[in-house]
């Protein structure tokens, strides 16, 4: 019996969106189309990995995916997450090196992967196109930059409510206010560059402090003004 594999809609795999492609004209954002693959990623599925070699960068149109870096001990180091609209991989292309990062999903998502001839094409017949790249790259490095320092000046402590305060900005709350995405105590670990208890106890400090409610892997925002003095931004 034939098993038949569940494909993106073609809504999930609308480009139209992406800032990025603003700038393109009616020709070089159908050529865009013609040459992008769109698939459907289930939870727990490996993009890439690092040290690996890309033939493209990838457009995220659904879903969530973590972007990491491994270390010695085989401890992730999570750079960031990418939601709809965002694009991944695209700086170890552009350089011709390879894969600097891990890409894993964490939420069911849809990829369009876009070959690397069709962006070289864009960014050598559209200069608004490479601007607009070019200020990306510059943003994620002004971002690792601010990183360095965080970790290099501020505490565990405010690490932590400055990750929490950067997640609620990424992806928002809900009606509850509570914040939507779910990670693991390990993840949140993993993104301030800490051990796993101390996010645990710093989490039931914020608790009984009455800043966040926690509901499993769920987080509640109750006190926004304070947890941004605790992050000291």
């Amino acid at each position: 019996m034939r098993i038949a594999i569940k494909r993106p809609t073609e809504e999930e795999t609308q480009l139209s969106g992406f800032h990025l492609f603003k700038k393109l004209n009616d020709d070089e954002f159908s050529k865009l189309n013609f040459e992008k693959t769109c698939s459907l990623y289930k939870k727990g599925t490996v993009i890439y990995r690092e040290g690996s070699r890309l033939t493209g960068f990838f457009c995220v149109t659904k879903g969530i995916v973590k972007i990491f870096k491994t270390g010695i001990d085989g401890k992730e180091q999570i750079i960031r997450f990418a939601k709809k609209g965002e694009i991944i991989a695209y700086r170890s292309l552009l350089s011709q090196e390879l894969a600097c990062t891990t890409a894993k999903v964490i939420d069911e998502a849809v990829l369009c992967h876009i070959p690397y001839h069709t962006l070289l094409f864009l960014i050598e017949s559209n200069w608004q196109f490479s601007h607009h790249m070019l200020q990306i790259v510059c943003s994620e490095l002004r971002q690792a930059n601010d990183y360095i320092t965080d970790i290099a000046q501020k505490t565990v402590r405010e690490r932590l409510a400055e990750v929490l305060l950067l997640l609620k900005e990424n992806f928002d709350l809900d009606n509850q206010n509570t914040l939507q995405i779910s990670l693991t105590r390990e993840e949140l670990a993993n993104m301030v560059g800490t051990a796993t208890e101390s996010v645990i106890r710093l989490l039931s400090e914020f608790k009984q402090d009455k800043m966040i409610e926690l509901q499993g892997r769920k987080i509640k925002f109750l006190d926004i003004p304070n947890l941004r003095r605790v992050a000291n931004i």
